[in-house]
């Protein structure tokens, strides 16, 4: 069952989702070459209980941290640990909150420049892919239509798109349905209604679709070892366009990834 969220559900999701994007540019502002992605973590839990919220993923299945922090060839639910920060690196930094009884949740993937040239590609690619996606979330389309927007543009910029990972509905829960994959066929899939909330997330690979999942049960890899981007909106459902939850507006005041390119 999809749930229709009214307005002030909405509302509370937004503010949710605020944090989520608040706390984002606040690990930003720590990521760089010399930092650990564990002191990332600490940033964030410590920011997110100091605005009276709880780290959504921290617990979360048994998940041991506050954030997924993917590094290179990680695509997604990568453990921080003491794995140093180098120039050249390229890190997805995926967050989640619970406030008043309503999840938050978005990424953005961070170079810490300067990358090389094609990696930037894939950056621009899949972030252009997300609003893309967003573009297609609109009352009577389905859900197959969001797939196909980020499929096509990035198969066609030569990418490839992560098929056991997709996005998902949210709400009361961290994962409600549909799923959201990024990938699929226009037309096909549950039908879109104004007042539905979700998650869209591209996870887009430079070479192969394949992945692979870590011993530790939770990191998700690139097949081939080359790296993978990953950016995530919570969005609404409406009837001509789409209202994004989440923003990257605070991260962008304090990054640019123009900068981080050779």
């Amino acid at each position: 069952m999809i749930a229709i969220r009214t307005s002030e559900e909405i509302e509370c999701l937004r503010q949710s989702n605020l944090l989520v994007s608040k706390t984002l540019a606040e690990v930003g502002r720590h990521i760089k070459p010399g930092t650990t992605t564990i002191e990332l973590d600490h940033k964030a839990y410590e920011f997110i209980r100091d605005h009276q919220a709880v780290p959504a993923f921290l617990g979360y299945k048994g998940y041991p941290k506050t954030l997924c922090t993917s590094v290179n060839h990680q695509v997604v639910h990568g453990i921080p640990s003491d794995y140093v920060l180098k120039e050249g690196d390229i890190i997805s930094v995926d967050c989640g909150v619970l406030m008043n009884g309503y999840f938050g949740d978005s990424a953005y993937t961070f170079a810490i420049g300067p990358v090389t040239e094609k990696i930037g590609q894939l950056l621009k690619a899949t972030y252009k892919s997300l609003y893309l996606g967003i573009e297609a979330a609109i009352e009577g389309n389905r859900v197959g239509d969001i797939g196909y927007a980020i499929q096509n543009y990035c198969e066609k910029e030569g990418f490839s798109v992560v098929r056991e990972m997709v996005g998902h509905g949210l709400g009361k829960a961290l994962h409600e349905p549909p799923e959201v994959p990024n990938y699929g066929k226009s037309g096909k899939g549950p039908k879109l209604k104004r007042g539905m909330v979700m998650c869209i997330e591209p996870m887009i690979n430079m070479g192969r679709k394949e992945i692979v999942q870590d011993k530790d049960g939770w990191t998700i890899r690139t097949s081939d070892h080359l790296p993978s981007a990953h950016f995530e909106h919570a969005i609404a459902v409406n009837k001509d366009k789409a209202e994004v939850l989440s923003t990257f507006q605070y991260i962008e005041e304090i990054y640019k990834l123009d900068d981080c390119i050779n």
